[in-house]
């Protein structure tokens, strides 16, 4: 599955730039970010861990989530 993002000119330049001629722009992205890539981290978690923690994102991102 792919998404469309929306971003400035102005960023689109700052990543191209910073784009290694090897990698393609999620490879880019990622490496800026410092998040990993998918299969890195495929199965470290169970579905029930997981679903738990999508639904507490959801929530925070929600506001519904208290600390």
């Amino acid at each position: 599955m792919s998404k469309s993002v929306r971003i400035s000119e102005e960023f689109h330049e700052f990543i191209t730039a910073h784009r290694a001629d090897d990698e393609t722009m999620e490879e880019t992205l990622r490496r800026l970010v410092g998040g990993p890539h998918p299969d890195d981290v495929a199965g470290i978690l169970s579905t029930e861990t997981a679903d738990r923690m999508h639904d507490r994102i959801d929530e925070t991102r929600a506001g519904g989530c208290q600390r």
